[in-house]
């Protein structure tokens, strides 16, 4: 997020996927605090294991992707930033 406050003025790559990675951990927020409610009726255990797995494999393709040049949009985010 340092980089992307810092560079985004200075390339249009660098502002777009900051603006993607800041809804992404704000979309897993929300689904992390859903899943934790969820606890309660047992199902929110799994959905936290698995939303954990999926965080982690999604900024691992994400950066992989930023080191190329390329333009990655993360499934399953709500972009409030635009």
């Amino acid at each position: 997020m340092v980089i992307w406050l810092i560079k985004k003025e200075e390339s249009p790559l660098v502002d777009d996927q900051g603006k993607e990675s800041l809804n992404f951990q704000i979309s897993m927020t929300i689904y992390v605090l859903i899943s934790a409610l969820l606890t309660l009726v047992v199902i929110g255990f799994v959905l936290l294991v698995g939303l954990g797995i999926f965080g982690i494999v999604m900024v691992i393709m994400a950066s992989v992707k930023a080191n190329k040049g390329e333009k990655f949009r993360y499934p399953l985010c709500i972009r409030f930033i635009k």
